[in-house]
């Protein structure tokens, strides 16, 4: 409780600085380049053809889901990836990215991966809002469901967020283990069901196994709000896994926090 109550102390006293680093993070991340933010939007464009090129026209394997062109159910998940892949690997390097906020100046640590997840969300949300004006276009305008996409956003900002704070402390004192997380991102996003229906997997014990996954409820979380048409309570038991794992991360998080922290400074 006294390591939560100064994270929570750290965060409330310094809420102002929070903001303005979140934002000077995401000019940061496109400075120098001719073309600034909109960068933010031409590489999630370009990934996105490129798998549905290879699904649709290389592999021929792009159906219709529920009705939805395979197009939409594709952008519905994989947009939300985009800031889950950047926080996997970016939250675990962010102390290091930030280093002169620990040691040049008197700053918090434990708000280095909140205000790099407030960043990586404005994005985030920028890009589903453009995903919501093309189910427009395509004559598929959102309804009453679109309404659980702000609880889907929050899940994701919390459990992002923890993953940073206990993955960053990590990766600032041993560079094995971001090299580590580097080297399964591919691994979790193939296995997350991003680009495949994990529902639709035959063997029973394997497809509960994969909904565990954190990814994979978030994602099927963000596709109930555009094409499934399920609301969040209607699936209590993969909400409820998720809570328990959410809370693992979050007593793994303090625990990280609590044992690093003090030699963060003299490692960087």
């Amino acid at each position: 409780m006294k390591i939560l109550k100064e994270i929570i102390k750290d965060h409330m006293q310094y809420r102002k600085q929070i903001i303005k680093l979140a934002k000077a993070d995401l000019s940061k991340t496109y400075r120098g380049s001719a073309l600034g933010w909109s960068w933010a939007i031409i590489k999630p464009v370009v990934t996105i053809f490129v798998y549905w090129f290879a699904f649709s026209i290389g592999l021929r394997a792009g159906k219709d889901v529920n009705g939805y062109p395979f197009f939409l159910w594709l952008i519905a998940g994989v947009v939300p990836w985009f800031y889950m892949g950047d926080m996997i690997t970016g939250g675990t390097n962010c102390i290091r990215r930030y280093s002169y906020l620990v040691t040049k100046m008197k700053f918090p640590v434990s708000t280095i991966p909140t205000f790099v997840s407030m960043s990586n969300m404005m994005v985030n949300i920028i890009l589903l809002i453009i995903v919501i004006i093309i189910f427009c276009l395509f004559g598929h305008a959102p309804d009453m469901y679109i309404l659980q996409m702000p609880l889907y956003l929050i899940l994701s900002f919390i459990f992002f967020t923890l993953w940073a704070l206990f993955s960053s402390f990590i990766g600032a004192v041993s560079k094995d283990f971001v090299n580590l997380v580097k080297s399964f991102i591919t691994a979790i996003f193939w296995l997350s069901g991003i680009l495949w229906n994990a529902d639709k997997v035959a063997i029973p014990w394997l497809r509960k196994f994969l909904n565990l996954n954190p990814v994979t409820f978030l994602v099927n979380g963000f596709r109930n709000c555009f094409i499934n048409k399920v609301w969040f309570w209607e699936q209590p038991k993969r909400l409820l896994y998720f809570c328990i794992i959410t809370f693992i991360l979050f007593i793994a998080a303090l625990w990280s926090y609590k044992k690093l922290r003090k030699d963060i400074a003299d490692v960087l």
